[in-house]
């Protein structure tokens, strides 16, 4: 008990204590925020790949694809823990807009938009048919006409406010796009001479918005029998380039469940092996979403790690803090630590003293960092908002970053990791200290000079 007692003494009677809770309450501060808002937006990301691609995805390496796909579709649709399953053709071309004489390159996407939505996000990302996703390919002022949707960016037409927001008209404005494709051949050749290209005008009639900035800057969408015509996989087989997979339980991902599907597309392939065209199936992966969009997600996943360390250095100024404050409170205190030991005080007890004396700076440190962060957080976008409407500063720029607002919620086990961390730092500087202090004898504590 005595130990609590001294230590909680010396707390409140060194006011140099209050440096060190400081830089504990600081350090805890900054590094609060800077995990909570990239942890939020690392997680948003990745939620936004995993509504683009769905659960598990069949796809080849190559712009040729592979076959035989509606067989399998129908062995995928015979498993009781497979939700839906939704093809998708995949070119790359010029889109060319005559209404603005304009055009750029475009990855095509081919798909069913009622199957793929019930496998993706894609519906909840359109604007004029999100309740009827069937209809996605339908332009609203001509619904004979062929259409396309195109992503959010890909048409430049200024749309885009200062505030990250797009502003829309009531209907779809009427325009014609032409996509040209080079069709390729089984072989992965051009399926026709140079001069002649596929070639065919689609009309705009909706946006897909989905948060991905490759995504909606370059892909338009077009019903799958087209994109397999304009990309040459209609002949001699009729080809995709990928299967998009929900499983029936929701999960974002299960390695049993990705193993299932691996093992019926191996069996299929050992059957179908002495098909035309089976040579395709080399090129194919059963891959998770996080496998599929690795590429993509990796390198916000390594910055995000980059950023947490060099925050967390912080931690290398609160050890040092805390060992001088220690340092200048057992320079001041060696007549109690003298008296402590001629007591026959043990070393584990005048370190345990000044130990707890770290602890309680620690613990009071976080506990004000904690809710200052968490203060801070919550009213960060509505501080955002104050500074962009007076200054016209906001923290990304979202004409430039596909951010929305700045994620701000905390993570409980987040929280407890960086309390946990100031503690074993503050404990980590206390150590040396305590240890010196516990190793005087009490001739040299109660010397006339150290009293």
């Amino acid at each position: 008990m005595i130990k609590w007692l001294l230590a909680w003494r010396y707390f409140f009677k060194r006011p140099i204590s209050i440096l060190a809770v400081v830089a504990v309450a600081l350090c805890v501060f900054i590094v609060l925020v800077v995990m909570t808002v990239m942890n939020g937006l690392l997680r948003d990301f990745k939620q936004k790949n995993h509504d683009y691609a769905g659960d598990c995805i069949i796809a080849s390496d190559s712009l040729v694809g592979f076959g035989y796909y509606e067989d399998f579709m129908d062995i995928l649709r015979e498993q009781p823990y497979i939700e839906a399953v939704s093809p998708m053709a995949k070119g790359v071309g010029l889109i060319h807009l005559k209404q603005y004489k304009w055009d750029n390159g475009i990855e095509i996407h081919g798909i069913d938009p009622l199957l793929h939505s019930q496998v993706t996000n894609f519906a909840n990302t359109l604007h004029y048919q999100k309740q009827t996703p069937g209809n996605a390919f339908s332009p609203q002022y001509a619904p004979q006409l062929d259409g396309c949707v195109t992503g959010i960016d890909v048409i430049p037409l200024g749309r885009r406010n200062s505030d990250g927001t797009y502003s829309f008209h009531d209907k779809p404005m009427q325009m014609e796009l032409v996509i040209s494709v080079f069709p390729l051949n089984m072989k992965g050749g051009l399926l026709r001479s140079l001069d002649l290209v596929s070639t065919k005008s689609f009309f705009y009639s909706d946006d897909s918005h989905s948060g991905l900035v490759r995504v909606d800057g370059a892909v338009a969408y077009i019903p799958l029998e087209q994109a397999q015509i304009l990309c040459g996989m209609d002949s001699p087989i009729k080809r995709i380039s990928s299967l998009h997979i929900k499983f029936t339980d929701g999960t974002s991902f299960s390695y049993s469940k990705v193993a299932k599907v691996k093992f019926l597309w191996d069996e299929f392939v050992v059957q179908n092996a002495d098909k035309p065209g089976s040579e395709l199936f080399a090129n194919v992966r059963v891959q998770s979403w996080q496998e599929n969009r690795r590429s993509i997600i990796a390198p916000m996943e390594k910055e995000q790690i980059m950023m947490t360390m060099l925050f967390l250095m912080l931690g290398v100024i609160t050890v040092f803090i805390v060992f001088v404050v220690l340092y200048m409170t057992i320079s001041h205190k060696s007549k109690d630590i003298g008296i402590l030991k001629s007591m026959g005080a043990p070393m584990s007890s005048i370190l345990g003293i000044f130990l707890l004396f770290a602890i309680f700076i620690a613990l009071i440190g976080s506990l004000i960092g904690s809710v200052s962060g968490w203060i801070f957080l919550y009213k960060v976008n509505d501080l955002e908002d104050w500074l962009y409407a007076h200054h016209g500063w906001q923290l990304w720029d979202r004409t430039v970053y596909a951010i929305g607002d700045i994620p701000n919620q905390v993570e409980p086990e987040v929280l407890a990791i960086i309390v946990g961390s100031a503690v074993f730092a503050c404990m980590i500087g206390a150590l040396i200290p305590g240890l010196q202090a516990a190793r005087k004898k009490p001739v040299q504590s109660l010397q006339v000079n150290q009293l």
